[in-house]
Formats: structure tokens, sequence, C-alpha cells
């Protein structure tokens, strides 16, 4: 079974990159074990659905196919989850033999009075964001360097410890 089976995803930012000239916004997306903690990290183009989509599709080939999605309910969740269903129909119907579209995901969505539900993911995010102010600080990064920088963070966040570390072996035993 895939450790990465079961998530919560949710998006944050947005980071000014660079362009050639211009400026534009890029939006991170995480994607948390639920049970641990192990994150996944994701550089979205925009916050429309078929960026969202696209992000999930790198999520699964990376990290192998999800069985339970939760999220808010935001309208980019929502909505990917309606293409994902009809695209799923098509492509039965089309009978293309790739494993990963022939699985359903069990995709549920917190209320949208229950924004404590997603207090796991919202926990994450909020280290991610500290790890990145302390890394990039002022600098605008290129597409190729945000990627980067978010490749280094989930490293760094996920090889933290699950438990406190103690040189004590009575602890082992509580």
């Amino acid at each position: 079974m895939n450790h990465l089976s079961r998530v919560g995803v949710d998006y944050f930012g947005p980071f000014e990159v660079k362009q050639r000239r211009c400026r534009i916004k890029r939006y991170g997306a995480i994607f948390t074990c639920l049970s641990s903690r192990a994150i996944h990290l994701e550089v979205a183009a925009s916050l429309d659905t078929s960026s969202y989509i696209n992000v999930l599709r790198r999520f699964i080939a990376r990290r192998g196919q999800v069985e339970k999605i939760r999220s808010d309910n935001g309208t980019n969740f929502v909505g990917a989850e309606r293409e994902l269903k009809s695209a799923l129909s098509e492509w039965n119907l089309n009978q293309i033999e790739n494993a990963m579209l022939q699985k359903n995901i069990d995709w549920q969505f917190n209320p949208p009075t229950g924004s404590h539900f997603g207090g796991v993911w919202e926990r994450l995010i909020r280290s991610v964001r500290k790890t990145m102010n302390s890394v990039i600080r002022e600098q605008v990064l290129d597409d190729d360097g945000l990627n980067t920088v978010f490749c280094e963070i989930e490293s760094t966040l996920n090889s933290r410890p699950i438990t406190m570390n103690s040189d004590d072996p009575s602890d082992l035993k509580r």
C-alpha cells in the first residue's frame, strides 16, 4: 500500500516568480499524508481547475495512486472532482488501459463550517511558509528555482522525527 494513499490537500501562496521581464503568480499545493504527516509539494500555475488536475496528475505519477483525498470546499477542488469524474467515464468509454486513470478516488470535502477539519495540512503549510521565508527572504525566483526550493523544503520537513527524540531509554516504554 502506498504511504501517501490517504491525503489532505490544500493550496497556499501566492508566490511571485520571474518569467522573462514579468512577474507572475504561482501557488503551492500541499499533499499531506493523513497518517504519517509526510508531505508532497507541487507548484501550481494558477488556481483554476485544469491547473489543479495537472498538480494531482504529477502527484500520482510520483507518489502512486491515491485512495482518498480530503480538502476544503475551494472551487478549484470541487470543479476538479467534477472534471475528473466526467473524464474517467470518457476514458472508460474509450477503453484506455491506464490503471491510474481507471481507479476512482474517494474525494471528501470538509463541510463549509468545518474550517478546523484541515488543521493537519494548515499547520504544515505554516511550517512550509516559515522555511520558505528563511530560505528565500526577499528574492524573486523563477519557476525552476521555486520548484527546487519546494523540493528542498519537502525533503527537510519529511526528515523530521515523528515523535520526540530522547536519550532516555525509559521514554520508549510510555
